[in-house]
């Protein structure tokens, strides 16, 4: 391979910003030409996608000379779990109601059984048609679980946990993305018939008023304009939690080295992995912050700063992908269609049966498949005021993304 034209982390981390700030400049334009682009390109596959074309065919930056991968998956990504599980008010997500929590957990309990059977369905009908070896199937697969449980920061911390390839984790990506985006799109079809569904649902709308009120009111409380002593005091807590995972982890992986034994006779092996505890301990302590008065911090935008750290690495991810080599196994395709297709049936199935309203159902998924880049988007479709529904229940998927993942990828393994 070819020495790339900039070898420098200092370019090459501005170029990767500059792509960043270009994608979200034009994904916000009115522009009919680009709105139409982005429905079919989401933001989030060219934040993965274009750092690629730097590397290749462009030949600008290399994803093998740079450290900014290291960093951002050792530092920015654990902040990134903090930041987004700081602002997880259970109490709040409770007084939601419990068919909202319902679904928002059947959505969940759908993509942890919905891929082992997935896979099960696809390996039995069309066998040959998945061409990547087994053990690194359910590894590559745990990512799509993690993205959609919780989102880009779970999905990348399987990543980092299993140690999926590049490649792999690229189709991983476009099937996740490609998929999430069809489902996507039929629940805000179903938001314009949402009085059909509603009366098939047999479902009561007087709670959706109560909700609207309830989180206009918990928005006003904890929003206002940060300062540089609050912006410091956010950093300080998200890399202090950085530095706690870090020390933990140090500590448990060599403890854990001297039972290799057992752990490989019951398949736990990636209880080996540094990154595992690194992310387990910064989600950890990011649900046990958020029961304090730390939680207030999402008021200055932890989330927000979350997301950019999350964008980062999702870049420098990209950066190292061979795009000649993405699409070599369809059946994984077949393998998402089905997986989202049981996750939807579920959740369908319950609302009918505690005859939830289709907005519970709608932002429980997407708070699941989407995370808070979009859930807001699905239950702004509803009501703009109930946009910080999707962000709360959204930000609930962050905190069970890794737990849920690494259960589901177990299934999987078994499989």
């Amino acid at each position: 391979m070819e020495s790339p034209l900039f070898t420098n982390d200092a370019i090459v981390l501005g170029l990767l910003l500059t792509v960043l700030s270009l994608v979200f400049l034009t994904s916000s334009s009115e522009n009919i030409w680009l709105r139409r682009f982005y429905a079919i390109f989401p933001p989030l596959l060219l934040c993965y996608f274009l750092p690629a074309l730097l590397q290749w065919p462009l030949g600008l930056v290399s994803g093998k000379t740079s450290v900014l991968y290291k960093v951002a998956s050792q530092y920015l990504l654990p902040a990134s779990l903090v930041l987004l599980c700081l602002g997880v008010d259970l109490k709040a997500v409770w007084n939601l109601g419990p068919k909202a929590l319902i679904m928002f957990l059947t959505g969940t309990l759908g993509v942890i059984l919905g891929g082992p059977f997935a896979l099960l369905t696809v390996r039995f009908l069309f066998p040959g048609l998945i061409q990547t070896p087994p053990e690194e199937l359910w590894k590559g697969l745990s990512t799509i679980a993690g993205s959609w449980i919780g989102g880009g920061a779970n999905q990348t911390a399987m990543k980092e946990i299993f140690q999926v390839g590049e490649n792999l984790f690229a189709v991983m990506i476009v099937v996740d993305v490609v998929v999430a985006n069809i489902w996507m799109g039929l629940l805000l079809y179903g938001a314009g018939i949402r009085a059909k569904l509603d009366r098939w649902f047999r479902a009561d709308n007087s709670a959706i008023e109560t909700l609207v009120e309830k989180v206009a009111a918990f928005r006003r409380d904890v929003e206002r304009i940060p300062d540089t002593r609050s912006l410091l005091f956010l950093l300080t807590i998200a890399f202090g939690c950085v530095a706690l995972s870090h020390w933990g982890a140090d500590g448990i992986t060599p403890w854990l080295e001297r039972h290799r034994e057992v752990l490989v006779q019951w398949r736990l092996t990636a209880l080996n992995s540094t990154f595992f505890w690194i992310a387990l301990l910064a989600t950890t302590l990011g649900l046990l912050l958020s029961f304090t008065p730390l939680r207030r911090f999402e008021g200055v935008g932890a989330s927000r700063m979350g997301s950019v750290f999350l964008y980062l690495l999702v870049a420098t991810i990209g950066m190292q992908m061979n795009l000649r080599e993405v699409f070599q196994n369809l059946g994984l395709f077949a393998v998402g269609l089905i997986w989202m297709l049981i996750h939807a049936g579920l959740m369908v199935l319950v609302a009918r049966w505690i005859r939830a309203p289709f907005f519970f159902l709608a932002v429980g998924s997407q708070a699941n498949i989407g995370g808070a880049a979009s859930a807001p988007v699905v239950a702004s479709a509803f009501n703009p005021a109930l946009a910080p529904v999707g962000v709360l229940l959204a930000v609930l998927g962050y905190a069970l993304g890794t737990y849920g993942a690494i259960f589901c990828a177990y299934i999987m393994q078994l499989i």
